[in-house]
């Protein structure tokens, strides 16, 4: 995850899980939830221009381009929502989930 200026700009998510078998994996459910409501919720909102995917099974991008300032605050809840969320599952289980956050964009 990646902020800039204290404000989410991008994330990658890599890997499965492995906490449990293909399709019943908790870890791999509750991170895939995170990134794709705020990939949802981010999409829907006008003056925020967001791309992403997933390029394979067990990967998902976002980067978010140019915000303005209108959306400053919301962006800011956002990215708050999935760090925070992240950061629970990986709390949760540590050896399954590893968040890494940097504070710009040169930081990648």
């Amino acid at each position: 995850m990646v902020l800039e200026s204290g404000l989410f700009r991008s994330c990658s998510i890599q890997g499965h899980a492995g906490a449990g078998p293909k399709g019943t994996d908790i870890v791999c459910a509750a991170v895939s939830v995170l990134a794709r409501t705020a990939f949802t919720v981010l999409s829907g909102k006008n003056g925020i221009t967001i791309q992403g995917g997933n390029p394979e099974r067990g990967e998902f991008w976002m980067e978010i381009s140019s915000p303005n300032k209108e959306n400053e605050e919301f962006l800011a809840g956002v990215g708050t929502f999935l760090e925070e969320g992240l950061l629970s599952v990986s709390k949760e289980y540590p050896e399954f989930c590893i968040v890494s956050i940097a504070n710009d964009i040169g930081d990648k």
